[in-house]
């Protein structure tokens, strides 16, 4: 049987009722508009009055405070020098005086050019000024002076007077005070202005009270004078004034910080108020409300935070430069309509009245008709909240609102459904954004497949799950997971499964697509089965068979390839038995589901294929490295494994110091993969610059050597003078002389050239210092001259001949025996990357590249090297500098440069390159420096020494911590870890190891 339903148009007329009751308030509401505006109107007109009276106050205080300033800087004796105490300069007692005179004045001050400085402070009895200053008690003021003495040492003197002016005992004098004027804002800005300048507020320390800082430049410009003021006096003035009930006045800087406020705006923030506050942190609606308006000439209204009406008017007072504070006035405006409310109230109680007749006439109509609507508004406040319980059809007496509430029923069913789809995709879209995330940043590997594997499985909620990584043609098993079976194979910190792997060809060779992973991994596709046991395009006879023995019943199937962007499949992972949220039921895997499943394999194969990438990257430069370092031990048996067994050793004891827990090397240690990296390639690369230096330079074995020992060219001469001279002595017999005459002339000059020539060779070995007698004879034993018959320029290559620039002789020409000739001297190039100032170094340079000549070679003072060659050898450093730091190493190397290029530094900075001291070098770099040395001491593979045992090279490794070239605390962990001696075991050769006795070395 069907209802009487009535129309909307019934429906609107019961709502007449209504519309009558609006009028009523309507009416009464314009006689409130109109009462209100006349309180607006007294109320404006009554902060134009404070306002005024509250900016003659503040314009006479600070122009008051600008105009001492500028009389203090305009006195002739302000500019006088400060001495001692300067307690007799004679500015003293007119600052005292302005002191008496002016309550609110806290100190004047003036402070000069050459940093000296002079401040009066009153005390006036407070205890917080006396107890800030440590002045006795009774102190009336309180001199400070800052002088210069004679000896250039700074002095800070506070001298204190009482009440008679009298000086008190307690003077206080500190040696080399940090305060200086010229340093102090109010001085720098009354410099840059000719005008007294203001500061802001800020809080006195010694009263914990605001007040603002007056200076004025000198006229001469020695100097600056200021005072200081307390806001007391401006405070109370503001006290006094009286706005409303809960009104009153305040003055905010530039900074919104609250300069004085009316206690009244503030009693009731339920917090204490510090100085100089700002306005923000208030909690005080009426504060927050003047921040907040406009400034303007009127009042203005507005809301407060509480929802409250304030009437506010913010009126800007500006100093002589521009400084700005502003003075807002405020009061709740309800302060004001007081009485307008009682005629309002009167007027709705008569309007009451006529609504009681209307109301409830028209509440019988419209009861029907909102409930239905207060129905209807639940629900869809419900909705709104994604809450979908309860029921929404409601029957309604009116036909619209009838078909209203059935059609909102099934919209609400069918948006449960939806939201329910939609969360369920929002939280696996978050589940893929956080694992993409820790997918991108992940540098383990194993962790990294451990969490593609687990990530797949959460998103579906799968039983159980494989991880497989391609192998050239196979499919081996990374990692496997299955919570049924509580199956846990490979991933982080584990082996992987050791089953045979998926062969991605058949016995025939041919692609294999009868495996369903090596199927999708062929095909690049994902492959999605319902059902095993009814899937007849796969062979899944190994999966029923690991069912049949385990009782496991595995059903859906996911499988997905793992494929990098523009790059080939590198792995696949496979899913088993999806289940929904809190059920164990095994459904298929969904296709919304798996779309997801992609989006994280693809993420997953991109990371695992930059992963390797980057592994690789790594590897290959580590080779490098190491093939360099190999190049250098193996170009010459002077450095033998040297590049090879450093790093070893360092690694060592960067170890053994990571392990220490106090002492200085406590803070040290390297906490990142990265950072061990960083460090062994530093040490790896420490003689890199050794590929720049001649192996004829390393190899020198005597004076004369270059690239061949020109020893040979020395022993020709003699040779042709030897010829010479029996060419002499047959001539001088064919002239006539005795043949015995002739012939013990020849055997005298014979004896001196081989007596002259053994010299020379000795010389050449390097074995003994060349004294100043020994270079006087080489010197003598070159001024014999031969006669050359050839041209010295036949046979020269061109850059050979581009040296050769004295002028061609005549032959046949006479040339000295020994010689340091032009073309000796190869200069060193101007554009040589060692002078450029930005590397810092600051070892001497040598001018000349190489200089060959035979004197200069022949009379080096001990060894065999010459100043430049010596510095070629150790130019190893500075090119092993230069060469790292024109490779554009990534921030986690930064530090190579620094490892590898100081290991040749000094604690006390006498080292080189570049000079460094204590304060410059890294642990890093002073672990390298001992394992530099010990690897050179005790290397048993060196032509040129023999080896020495272990106790010698602790005992010459101390001697370097006694001279401050090494770390004495590394060289004690190096001693007491065991590091030498692990060392020497893996290192040495048998007979170096000895016993050492290392308590006479530590400490």
């Amino acid at each position: 049987m069907l209802k009487l339903r009535l129309g909307l148009q019934v429906s609107i007329v019961l709502v007449i009722a209504f519309v009558v009751a609006c009028l009523t308030i309507a009416t009464a509401t314009s006689i409130y508009f109109a009462s209100t505006q006349a309180a607006k109107d007294a109320a404006r007109q009554l902060f134009a009055q404070v306002t005024a009276r509250v900016v003659d106050r503040v314009d006479g205080q600070i122009n008051d405070l600008l105009d001492l300033a500028g009389l203090g800087a305009a006195l002739p004796f302000t500019a006088q020098p400060i001495r001692g105490d300067a307690v007799a300069h004679p500015l003293v007692p007119f600052m005292i005086r302005v002191l008496e005179l002016n309550d609110g004045c806290y100190s004047l001050y003036v402070g000069h050019a050459d940093g000296h400085f002079l401040q009066v402070i009153a005390t006036r009895d407070d205890s917080r000024i006396i107890e800030a200053h440590k002045a006795p008690v009774g102190s009336q003021f309180i001199i400070r002076a800052i002088t210069v003495g004679t000896d250039g040492v700074r002095r800070e003197t506070w001298t204190f007077l009482d009440h008679g002016m009298a000086v008190m005992d307690g003077t206080i004098v500190k040696e080399a005070p940090t305060y200086d004027p010229r340093q102090r804002p109010w001085y720098g800005a009354a410099m840059a202005n000719s005008l007294s300048t203001l500061s802001d507020a800020y809080l006195f320390s010694s009263l914990q009270e605001p007040g603002l800082t007056a200076s004025q430049r000198l006229p001469d410009g020695s100097g600056v004078f200021g005072a200081d003021i307390t806001l007391r006096g401006l405070s109370g003035f503001v006290g006094r004034q009286t706005i409303s009930a809960q009104g009153g006045v305040a003055l905010i800087d530039q900074k919104n910080r609250l300069l004085t406020v009316t206690p009244s705006l503030i009693s009731g923030s339920g917090k204490t108020i510090g100085p100089l506050a700002t306005v923000s942190d208030i909690e005080s609606p009426l504060l927050r409300a003047l921040s907040s308006a406009p400034p303007g000439e009127a009042a203005a209204l507005v809301k407060t935070s509480d929802g409250d009406e304030a009437l506010t008017q913010i009126t800007h007072w500006k100093d002589r430069n521009g400084q700005v504070i502003a003075i807002g006035v405020v009061s709740p405006f309800a302060d004001f309509t007081g009485p307008i409310q009682e005629m309002q109230l009167r007027i709705l109680k008569v309007a009451g009245l006529v609504l009681l007749i209307v109301v409830p006439l028209s509440t019988l109509f419209a009861r029907r008709i909102a409930n239905s609507v207060r129905h209807l508004v639940a629900e869809a406040d419900k909705v709104r909240q994604f809450d979908f319980s309860g029921q929404t059809a409601r029957a309604s007496f009116i036909k619209e609102f009838h078909d209203l509430s059935e059609a909102f029923g099934l919209m609400k069913a069918t948006i449960a459904g939806r939201s329910a789809e939609l969360a369920s995709a929002q939280k696996r879209l978050v589940r893929l954004v956080d694992l993409g995330i820790a997918l991108s940043s992940e540098r383990d590997t194993g962790k990294l497949m451990d969490m593609i594997l687990l990530g797949a499985k959460e998103l579906t909620n799968a039983d159980g799950g494989t991880l497989y990584i391609r192998d050239e043609n196979d499919l081996r098993f990374q990692i496997i997971r299955n919570d049924s079976l509580n199956i846990k194979m490979g991933g982080e910190g584990e082996p992987p499964p050791s089953l045979p792997p998926v062969s991605m060809l058949d016995a025939d060779g041919r692609e294999n697509h009868k495996n369903v992973v090596s199927h999708a991994v062929h095909s690049q596709v994902t492959v999605n089965i319902p059902d095993a046991y009814d899937e007849g395009s796969f062979d899944f006879s190994g999966t029923k068979a690991f069912d049949a023995k385990t009782g496991y019943h595995s059903t859906s199937f996911l499988t997905v390839p793992l494929k990098p962007r523009g790059g080939d499949v590198i792995g696949a992972v496979q899913l088993i038995n999806a289940r929904p949220e809190g059920s164990s039921e095994i459904v298929p895997f969904a296709p919304q589901i798996q779309r997801f499943v992609e989006a994280l394999a693809a993420q997953a194969a991109t990371a695992l294929y930059n992963r390797e990438l980057l592994d690789a990257q790594e590897r290959l430069m580590d080779a490098m490295i190491q093939i360099i370092a190999g190049a250098i031990d193996a170009k010459s048996p002077y450095t033998g494994g040297h590049c090879e067994r450093v790093p070893e050793l360092s690694l060592m004891l960067a170890e053994e110091a990571c392990k220490v827990t106090e002492g200085p090397l406590a803070d040290f240690a390297f906490h990142t993969p990265e950072q061990w990296r960083e460090f062994k390639i530093g040490a790896w690369l420490h003689d890199c610059g050794k590929v720049t230096t001649p192996e004829y330079v390393v190899d020198k074995a005597t004076k004369l050597e270059t690239i061949y020992n020109r020893i040979h060219e020395v022993r020709t001469r003699f040779e042709v003078l030897l010829r010479d001279a029996r060419i002499e002595m047959l001539e001088a017999v064919a002239a006539g002389m005795p043949h015995d005459e002739a012939e013990a002339g020849f055997e005298a000059r014979k004896a001196a050239l081989i007596d002259d020539y053994a010299f020379i060779a000795e010389c050449n070995l390097g074995g003994e210092f060349m004294a100043p007698d020994r270079v006087e004879r080489l010197k003598s034993i070159a001024t014999q001259t031969w006669m050359r018959h050839f041209d010295d320029r036949l046979g020269m290559s061109h850059e050979e001949l581009r040296r050769y620039s004295d002028p061609v002789q005549s032959l046949p020409a006479e040339e000295t025996l020994l010689a340091d000739k032009v073309h000796h001297v190869i200069p060193r190039p101007a554009n040589s990357a060692i002078f450029d100032p930005s590397y810092g170094f600051k070892t001497k340079i040598p001018e000349n590249l190489y200089n060959m000549g035979e004197l200069y070679n022949l009379a080096v003072g001990r060894g065999t090297l010459t100043e430049e060659e010596r510095f070629k050898i150790n130019e190893h450093i500075i090119q092993t500098i230069i060469m790292l730091k024109r490779m554009p190493f990534p921030k986690q190397l930064s530090r190579v440069v620094e490892y590898a290029g100081s290991h040749h530094e000094t604690l006390l900075g006498t080292g080189y390159p570049c000079g460094l001291g204590s304060a410059e070098l890294s642990v890093p770099s002073r672990i390298t420096a001992i394992a530099d040395i010990f690897e050179a001491l005790t290397a048993s593979d060196r032509p040129y020494k023999q080896p020495k045992t272990l106790s010698e090279c602790v005992k010459i490794l101390s001697f370097f911590k006694k001279d401050k070239h090494i770390d004495p605390d590394l060289f004690d962990l190096f001693l007491s870890s065991g590091v030498y001696r692990q060392y020497a075991e893996r290192f040495l050769k048998p007979e170096q190891i000895d016993e050492v006795d290392i308590a006479k070395y530590l400490g």
